[in-house]
């Protein structure tokens, strides 16, 4: 099962792409936790990806889809995976399906989870105050100012990435915006049907 969740910044991808990685034993692939490694590790490239990404923007596609494209064949990898935060731009989505198709593989299905800007920016505050409260350092873009511009760059560019995979036929829409686990809920029925079409 190759999956794509889409939707802006703070939708509550990362959460279910966690729990689909329990439930199916399938990796999530987070572009941003693989270039926040990138920038952890000092390797030239992460470094300059981090300070693409602390300022809000984002990461050079061609950055991107290497990371990716190595990701994939790792052995954890074979039997399927979750793209989180990937692709972003209509470019990555066709540089995507050229990568794909080059290995003989193809997308099984995107989710977008939908959601208000307005909610959003609500949610991340409160995400920024639990991880604090807990004691834990809050991710760089969870900074308010730095989430409204990554809503912004979403807005600019990822928002256009929806329609490339509705004209495939390989989107499903999800309340993004609903309890966790209807959202969960709704997302095993989208899977459901894909497996038996």
């Amino acid at each position: 099962m190759r999956l794509i969740l889409l939707g802006p910044p703070g939708a509550g991808k990362g959460t279910q792409a966690r729990r689909l990685v329990e439930k199916h034993g399938i990796p999530q692939l987070s572009t941003g936790d693989m270039l926040r490694a990138a920038g952890s590790a000092g390797t030239p490239i992460g470094l300059k990806a981090k300070a693409i990404m602390d300022s809000g923007s984002l990461v050079p596609d061609d950055i991107v889809v290497g990371i990716v494209a190595q990701r994939i064949e790792e052995p954890d990898a074979r039997r399927g995976f979750i793209l989180d935060g990937f692709p972003r731009t209509v470019a990555q989505a066709e540089a995507l399906d050229r990568m794909l198709d080059r290995k003989g593989l193809g997308l099984d299905a995107a989710i977008e989870l939908e959601a208000d800007a307005e909610k959003l920016v609500a949610r991340i505050l409160r995400r920024a105050e639990e991880t604090k409260a807990a004691g834990q350092p809050a991710r760089k873009d969870d900074d308010p100012d730095v989430f409204r511009t990554r809503l912004d760059a979403y807005r600019r560019d990822t928002a256009a990435v929806t329609p490339y995979y509705e004209r495939r036929g390989l989107l499903h829409r999800v309340n993004g915006m609903a309890p966790i686990a209807e959202v969960a809920t709704a997302i095993d029925m989208v899977l459901a049907a894909v497996a038996e079409a």
